[in-house]
């Protein structure tokens, strides 16, 4: 028996609702729980390592009972810390972390947005893979910029991560004969050519760098709703904020002491799935 064409057409969309929903539900959302509100946050299928990690520490019910210990306004606020459960007053916090690192998930197309989920680390000295904490995150509040200093910002960054790769390509052993060469040109006191020798060194190391360079895309979404761009290529964001802006503004408003961490406790409680 054929269906009516009208009833048919109910079908198909019943279908395809049903379908969306059935997306909806299975995406990658984490309920974070605060003494301050309920954050909701979406993980990217992009970042599998870190979204892979973040749902295995909340089933297990690590984040519990967890501080956010780091807060700095117009910037973003911290947490993760396993030594911060039950953490006296004044105790200075986030030097812990699990006994394992994840490799960094860099993509041009995430980045510090307002309301973006990221993965801290140690710092370059000792950390130069940026490799990730296994635990402790971050969530940007940010601020807005004006889209003409963003862009002067961004090309100092891009600059700055040009001598940073450059630097390296010169210390490696098989371009010994071009450090050298390029050291002589220092003590001879040939700064030009010294400078234009460095500046022909950047095709060597584009692809390292011009990723992270801000796309006009990136620089008007920091322009409209804010962020912090100067950690893009630095940090592994993973998510974003799809519910609760108003409970990161909150938090990131309390009284902190000198090392950043709130004078009030504000905890934690993570769950996965978000809707469980």
């Amino acid at each position: 028996m054929k269906l009516p064409v009208n009833i048919f057409i109910i079908a198909i969309l019943l279908l395809f609702f049903g379908l969306r929903t059935n997306a909806q539900e299975n995406s990658e959302k984490v309920l974070i729980q605060t003494s301050k509100g309920n954050i909701i946050v979406e993980l990217y299928k992009e970042t599998p390592l870190h979204t892979k990690n973040f749902i295995k520490l909340a089933e297990s019910g690590f984040y519990d009972s967890l501080l956010f210990h780091r807060v700095i306004p117009g910037f973003m606020i911290q947490g993760g810390d396993p030594q911060s459960k039950n953490a006296k007053k004044g105790q200075k916090l986030g030097n812990s972390n699990p006994d394992y690192t994840i490799p960094p998930e860099f993509s041009d197309s995430l980045i510090h947005k307002r309301g973006a989920l990221a993965a801290a680390r140690k710092s370059d000295q000792i950390n130069p893979g940026k490799e990730s904490s296994g635990s402790q995150f971050y969530l940007v509040q940010g601020q807005s910029f004006d889209a003409e200093k963003l862009r002067k910002m961004d090309e100092q960054r891009i600059t700055q991560l040009y001598n940073k790769q450059i630097t390296k390509f010169l210390r490696k052993p098989e371009n010994d004969s071009l450090l050298k060469h390029y050291q002589t040109l220092t003590e001879d006191e040939s700064y030009n050519e010294a400078r234009d020798f460095w500046e022909a060194q950047k095709p060597q190391v584009a692809h390292l760098v011009e990723p992270f360079r801000l796309s006009d895309k990136q620089i008007k979404t920091y322009a409209e709703i804010g962020g912090a761009p100067h950690l893009d290529g630095g940090y592994t964001v993973f998510g974003e904020i799809v519910e609760g802006f108003e409970v990161l503004d909150a938090i990131a408003k309390v009284k902190t002491d000198g090392n950043d961490r709130p004078e009030e406790d504000i905890w934690m409680v993570v769950k996965y799935p978000a809707n469980q």
